[in-house]
C-alpha cells in the first residue's frame, strides 16, 4: 500500500518573528475545510497555548476525526530547556489538549529541535510516536527508528517546499518512501508584505492552498492512502 501523512503544526504565526495568529484564525479554518472536502484525516501537533486561546477550533479538529498531537506548551525550542523546564511544559501541554481528546499519544518539537536524552520525558508522559526530526536535519535520519516504547518518524521536506511549483515537487515526493509532510496554519494567509524571511512569506496564502489541494488530488489519483501520523507509526512497529 502506497502512504502518505499530512500533519499540521499549530502555532502562532511564523514564530519567533511573529506573535499574531492570523493563521490560527483564518488559515486553520481553510485547511479544516480542504480536508474535509476531499475527504482525507490527518494529525495536528497543536501547542498548548493555542488550545487555551482557541479551543473551539481545537474541538472542530477532535470533532472531525483528525488526529490531536501536542507541539509543547508556547512553542518553546527544547533544545534551549534543561530537562525539568521540558518535563514541565511537555506535562502541562499533555494535560491540556486531553481535554479535547484522551488520546494524545504523538509528539512534534517546535523547531524540529529536541535533543534525544529527552526522549525519557515521552516516555514518562505516555507518548507513542514522535516527529521531531526530519531527513534534511542533522543527524539526517533516512527512516523511521524505534527508541524503546517511542516510534521516531523524520519529516520528509520543509514545509516551504511544498509551497514550490507542483511541477517540480510532485516527482520529488513520488520517489519518496511513505512520505510525511508538515504545514503551518499561517502559510494559508498571505504573507507577503509582512517583514518576515523570504521562505516564510513566499507563495503564502491562496497559492499555497491551491498547492496542497493540487498534491491532495495528485496522491488520491496514484492510489495514496492518506494516514494520521499515528496510522503511519502502526506499519513501523
Amino acid at each position: 500500500m502506497k502512504k502518505i501523512t499530512i500533519t499540521i503544526d499549530v502555532e502562532q504565526d511564523c514564530p519567533p518573528f511573529l506573535n499574531t495568529m492570523h493563521g490560527i484564525e483564518k488559515g486553520l479554518p481553510r485547511l479544516m475545510e480542504l480536508f474535509m472536502n476531499t475527504e482525507i484525516k490527518t494529525t495536528f501537533f497543536t501547542t498548548g497555548e493555542v488550545a487555551t486561546l482557541y479551543p473551539r477550533l481545537i474541538e472542530e479538529i477532535v470533532e472531525n476525526e483528525h488526529e490531536l498531537g501536542c507541539h509543547g506548551y508556547a512553542h518553546e525550542r527544547f533544545d534551549r530547556l534543561n530537562k525539568q523546564q521540558a518535563r514541565n511544559a511537555i506535562f502541562k501541554a499533555k494535560k491540556l489538549l486531553e481535554n479535547f481528546d484522551s488520546t494524545v499519544t504523538s509528539f512534534r518539537a517546535p523547531n524540529l529541535k529536541f535533543p534525544h536524552e529527552y526522549i525519557e520525558i515521552l516516555q514518562e508522559n505516555d507518548f507513542k510516536i514522535d516527529s521531531s526530526i526530519a531527513k534534511y536535519k542533522p543527524p539526517f535520519p533516512l527512516k523511521t527508528r524505534i527508541v524503546g516504547d517511542i516510534v521516531r518518524i523524520p519529516a520528509s521536506v520543509t514545509s516551504s517546499f511544498l509551497r514550490l511549483p507542483l511541477s517540480v515537487i510532485l516527482p520529488i515526493l513520488e520517489h519518496m518512501h511513505d512520505p510525511v509532510l508538515f504545514v503551518h496554519p499561517w502559510e494559508y494567509v498571505d504573507m507577503s508584505q509582512t517583514a518576515i524571511r523570504p521562505d516564510c512569506k513566499f507563495n503564502t496564502g491562496e497559492k499555497a492552498l491551491e498547492n496542497l489541494a493540487g498534491l491532495i488530488t495528485y496522491f488520491k489519483e496514484k492510489g495514496y492512502t492518506f494516514l494520521t501520523i499515528s496510522e503511519m507509526a502502526e506499519y513501523n512497529r
